[in-house]
């Protein structure tokens, strides 16, 4: 006998010849449930022999691999006739068939679904002329183990070879998640996508092009990418550690507008970190200067109030602004509607220091602030300028002086808020269809 597994594929219906049926299968239902596998009909599973015109008996008298009294099985012709001596339901035959019909792809005539494999070693002599192959003794066992270890290996290694296409999808993009790129030549860190993670050499690197570099455009390129390198906190602290925030704020001075603007998007990232702020304060002077004597609503004007904005988070640094504040109320009243919101974070935040009340009081204001507060202005806006009145109210009240106000200079801001064309805004916001500007104005009209 030669050992082996045997697949048969099964013929279309119109071409499929007739076979003789199992001497060792009993009726139609007589089947053999091996573990693992689903059950194998002995009946529909062999061709329908009366298709081919007549039944064939297989032989008997109990010969090699023939149970003691086999009897012939009759399949059930297309017409749904019954055929003869069918066996009771749930007879159990002890052989196996070496493959069903089912391998061809269509739904065997039993109810197994997928093909079967015969596990026992293909018979030789009468048995495998009449297509007949030995009892399966271990159960099938051997034929679905071997399937059920192909599929896993098939799953694992498919899994596999994902998961290392991932990892090298993620290292070729320069993925956040998966660390630092690879070390290149220090104009390579600047071409291409500038939101990868640098290491402390990489950005040492980008910092001695950035000091050395007389070329626009490597500078331009070198601080958007340093800038956005300082977006991630332990940039923020290699970058100073490495002394790039010097390298960084003699940019400022360079006459190309695109380049300070790139400096000043770089600090305003590394000014996240408050150690960081110690070091960028010494340009808070200068910075000042170029949003007040640069376009209006330029590029350069709303990096430096951002800038500004930052440094202004905390009560530190907030004084060194003290002789700018007239001068930020002028940019204010003048500017588009992006450099109002960007001021006003700027204004917002002195006014929450009691140490910045009486600076922000006495600033000369032009009375068209009061426009400010109609309710047809833009709720952002809005609901900064209320936020700035309410600050000061609050601010007041902590020193005490809110009762006892000294004599308001003419023009200062402190005329306009508690005068009475202010007051009347006031009620008329406390009936604002937004919720939140109703809020703000009625705790501040009874300061009136």
């Amino acid at each position: 006998m030669v050992a082996g597994l045997t697949r048969e594929l099964r013929p279309a219906d119109s071409q499929r010849p007739a076979r003789e049926a199992p001497s060792h299968g009993q009726g139609r239902n007589a089947s053999r449930r091996c573990p693992g596998n689903r059950r194998v009909a002995g009946g529909r599973a062999g061709a329908a022999v009366s298709r081919a015109g007549g039944n064939r008996t297989p032989p008997q008298g109990g010969g090699q691999g023939s149970p003691e009294g086999a009897k012939p099985v009759q399949h059930q012709p297309e017409s749904g006739a019954q055929p003869a001596g069918r066996q009771p339901r749930g007879t159990r035959s002890g052989w196996f068939y070496g493959v069903s019909g089912a391998a061809s792809g269509r739904r065997s005539s039993g109810r197994c679904f997928l093909p079967q494999l015969s596990c026992a070693p293909v018979a030789s002599g009468p048995a495998h002329a009449a297509g007949l192959h030995q009892p399966c003794p271990s159960g099938g066992m051997i034929g679905v183990r071997h399937a059920s270890w192909v599929a896993a290996g098939l799953v694992l290694g498919a899994g596999a070879c994902y998961g290392i296409y991932l990892l090298t999808r993620g290292r070729r993009r320069g993925g956040r998640g998966l660390g630092p790129r690879r070390s290149g030549s220090a104009e390579d860190l600047t071409s291409g996508s500038h939101d990868d993670v640098l290491n402390a050499s990489q950005l040492q690197k980008l910092l001695y092009l950035l000091e050395s570099t007389e070329d626009p455009v490597i500078t331009e390129r070198a601080l958007v990418t340093l800038g956005n390198s300082a977006a991630f906190s332990a940039n923020q602290a290699i970058i100073r550690e490495l002394g790039g925030i010097p390298v960084v704020g003699n940019k400022l001075n360079n006459p190309n507008q695109s380049i300070k603007e790139k400096a000043l998007n770089a600090l305003n990232n590394l000014s996240v970190n408050v150690e960081n702020q110690v070091k960028i304060k010494m340009y808070i002077h200068q910075v000042c200067e170029d949003v007040l004597s640069g376009p209006l609503n330029s590029a350069v004007q709303l990096a430096g109030l951002r800038l500004l904005t930052n440094m202004t988070v905390t009560n530190d640094h907030q004084h060194m602004l003290s002789s700018y504040i007239t001068d930020l109320f002028h940019v204010l009243l003048a500017g588009n509607g992006h450099t109002k919101v960007q001021v006003l974070k700027l204004i917002v935040n002195l006014s929450e220091n009691p140490a910045m009340t009486e600076g922000l009081l006495t600033a000369q204001v032009d009375s068209s602030f009061l426009a400010l507060y109609d309710g047809h202005v833009a709720k952002e806006i809005l609901l900064r300028v209320l936020t700035l009145f309410q600050n000061i109210n609050n601010c007041l009240k902590t020193g005490g002086r809110l009762a006892v106000r000294p004599p308001s200079p003419q023009g200062s801001l402190s005329l306009l808020l508690y005068g009475e064309e202010c007051a009347q805004k006031m009620r008329a916001l406390a009936s604002h269809q937004d919720a939140d500007v109703q809020e703000k104005a009625v705790t501040i009209i009874p300061e009136f």
